[in-house]
């Protein structure tokens, strides 16, 4: 099996939960390092999959390697290849495939309550999980492109996901692990204090006083979003 490509754009994002979910199942993989200077890759054949994580810039920041990216994403929707998003991920495929991203009302930072839609591609990708304790850390927000289904959203942020026949996109953070939590809060703590006062951001302390009863069923959520989205992997 080819393996499946997973885009790190900044240092303190990386593969977090879905490479281990990819170790548990024997699922190939391969980190680009976009951030270490990594070239975006030019045959989307050479892979199963493509995963874009999340990253500190704006799609919308004139970087070399963004264009390269949105037409890689759009040649894996050509080529049947499936493509998944995190944050910034989920921006770069709405962006690809003719959405907007614009600055979010508020910023979202730390757990908070995602509700899945109710329609038939939301349960086939979440069964019969109607809301779940999802992670955030983001201020922009992507419109829904042309023929995407709505899949999730919360009370601070109406597109949460979207899915496109086998590819899912995701503003919300899945794949955290309760090392890359402690890290951001300490990385962006400036941040974090910038914002105190919005009604979507917690303290450091907050979030992570949650870790331990909430990382498990997002790992739950994330098993099966992964799962499905690795049924239509590539041969």
């Amino acid at each position: 099996m080819k393996p499946v490509a997973i885009f790190r754009h900044s240092a303190t994002e990386g593969s977090g939960y879905i490479s281990t979910f990819f170790n548990e199942h024997a699922i190939p993989w391969e980190l680009i390092r976009i951030d270490g200077g990594d070239p975006v890759p030019f045959d989307v054949r050479e892979y199963s999959g493509l995963v874009f994580m999340g990253g500190t810039m704006s799609v919308n920041d004139d970087l070399p390697w963004i264009p390269l990216t949105l037409a890689l994403i759009r040649d894996a929707y050509a080529k049947d290849v499936p493509v998944l998003g995190h944050c910034l991920g989920g921006q770069l495929m709405a962006k690809a495939f003719g959405g907007v991203v614009t600055k979010n009302p508020v910023k979202e930072l730390g757990w908070g309550r995602t509700e899945v839609a109710d329609n038939a591609t939301a349960r086939e990708w979440f069964g019969n999980a109607r809301a779940f304790d999802s992670f955030h850390w983001h201020g922009e927000t992507f419109s829904l492109p042309q023929d995407a289904v709505h899949v999730l959203s919360s009370a601070h942020c109406a597109n949460q996901a979207f899915v496109i026949g086998k590819h899912l996109a995701l503003q919300c953070h899945v794949e955290m692990t309760e090392h890359m939590i402690r890290e951001w809060c300490s990385v962006g703590a400036a941040e974090l204090a910038a914002n105190a006062a919005s009604p979507a951001v917690q303290s450091a302390q907050e979030m992570q006083a949650q870790m331990k009863e909430k990382l498990p069923e997002l790992h739950r959520v994330a098993d099966r979003l992964y799962r499905y989205w690795s049924r239509g992997l590539a041969n």
